[in-house]
């Protein structure tokens, strides 16, 4: 049997806590940040963990995460 493949989008931009769940950045830090409020450019610092339903969908797309 060959081996699964990891989804090379997702091992760039996710990865998995020691408990399971899954650590991203934060949204909307990219560019355009004039247009922002210093309030939101505060709180997207660092990173998140993501919500249970998107959770799903990127561990299914990274087979050999622990």
């Amino acid at each position: 049997m060959p081996k699964m493949k990891t989804k090379a989008s997702c091992k760039k931009r996710f990865k998995t806590t020691a408990s399971g769940r899954v650590k991203a950045a934060q949204a909307g830090k990219q560019h355009g940040m004039i247009k922002r409020t210093n309030k939101f450019l505060r709180n997207a610092r660092g990173t998140t963990t993501l919500a249970a339903a998107d959770e799903k969908i990127v561990k299914s797309m990274m087979p050999y995460s622990r």
